[in-house]
């Protein structure tokens, strides 16, 4: 039986990974403050908070199979490097597409210049400095998982699922979208990506890859997302410079358009996925995660307050702006 320490692991990813490593018979191991959510059935679960002395005193003689770091925050990165390297036979480091410094460029694969980790308060140099420590001290058995916007049932951040839920909301109403062309997006499921992950391990994969599927236009996603949802409604484009204008943000988060990003960064969901592919990488059909997602939205309801993009009052207020040119 294989031994696996998952470093995190009672949040949405960690999860996962902890569900799918239990059902394929590891003896699984999570160390994490508790904080993030409940424990998996079957897994051995280590209160420790990784701040204070001794966090890893617990396991630290301990041997495992494989060990799976999911924190950005170097200090925490390179301790358990310094604790528990000598006595793992693998390693992954959950990274992040955010570490490339060029988001101008389609198709760029993992050779592409990443940042200069000068702002470790910044995730994106966090993680490229998590990286280099720990090819540093693991290199040979280290496996460096770069994933893009992850989505999927249960998804916490509420980005990728907020289309196809206002979509389902909104019924035969309009829904205001921003301007489409030239705008892609990119994600992974996070079954496929806990399920890769896992298989890397197993089978002792080292490197590095861009976990991300394939790209899709935003036009073909919303209007995907628009059949799935059932919705008859008007899509109402705006400006983005009228969107900035009224304080809507890119990307994610309190009143924004999520994944909506500037034009000038085609490349950031036009990443080069041949690697991950080739080494036996998971794409579920965007049809079939849309469905899954749209079915979870539906499961914790389509008004519950969002983590990520526009109220369905803000929404309206601004289409009434729009509409009348106020």
């Amino acid at each position: 039986m294989k031994r696996t320490l998952i470093l995190g692991g009672t949040a949405w990813l960690g999860r996962e990974l902890a569900g799918q490593l239990v059902q394929r018979g590891h003896e699984v191991t999570c160390l994490s403050r508790g904080s993030s959510g409940e424990v998996v059935d079957s897994e051995r679960f280590v209160r420790s908070d990784r701040s204070q002395p001794g966090a890893y005193d617990e396991v630290r003689s301990e041997h495992f199979d494989e060990v799976i770091e999911l924190s950005f925050d170097q200090r925490f990165v390179q301790e358990a490097l310094a604790a528990l390297s000598q006595n793992a036979g693998h390693w992954t480091l959950v990274s992040s597409i955010s570490v490339y410094a060029n988001e101008q460029q389609p198709g760029a694969d993992e050779e592409a210049e990443v940042h200069d980790p000068v702002d470790l308060s910044d995730y994106a140099h966090a993680k490229v400095a998590a990286e280099r420590v720990s090819t540093a001290i693991v290199g040979e058995r280290l496996l460096i998982a770069r994933p893009g916007l992850i989505a999927g049932p249960a998804d916490p951040s509420d980005r990728f699922s907020y289309w196809i839920s206002r979509l389902a909301l909104a019924g035969d109403g309009q829904v205001l979208v921003p301007r489409t062309k030239n705008r892609y997006v990119q994600v992974i499921d996070v079954r496929d990506l806990a399920s890769w992950i896992i298989d890397g391990a197993e089978r002792s994969l080292t490197g590095t890859f861009n976990i991300v599927g394939s790209s899709y236009s935003f036009d073909e996603f919303l209007h995907l997302s628009s059949t799935i949802a059932g919705s008859s409604g008007e899509l109402v484009t705006a400006d983005d410079a009228w969107l900035r204008e009224r304080e809507v943000n890119y990307w994610a988060g309190p009143r924004s358009l999520p994944l909506w990003i500037p034009t000038e960064d085609l490349g950031f969901a036009q990443r080069s996925n041949q690697r991950y592919l080739d080494a036996n990488g998971l794409e579920r059909a965007l049809e079939a995660l849309l469905s899954d997602v749209l079915a979870d939205e539906r499961a914790r309801g389509l008004r519950r307050t969002r983590r990520a993009g526009l109220s369905r009052s803000e929404e309206m207020q601004l289409l009434s702006e729009l509409v009348t040119g106020a």
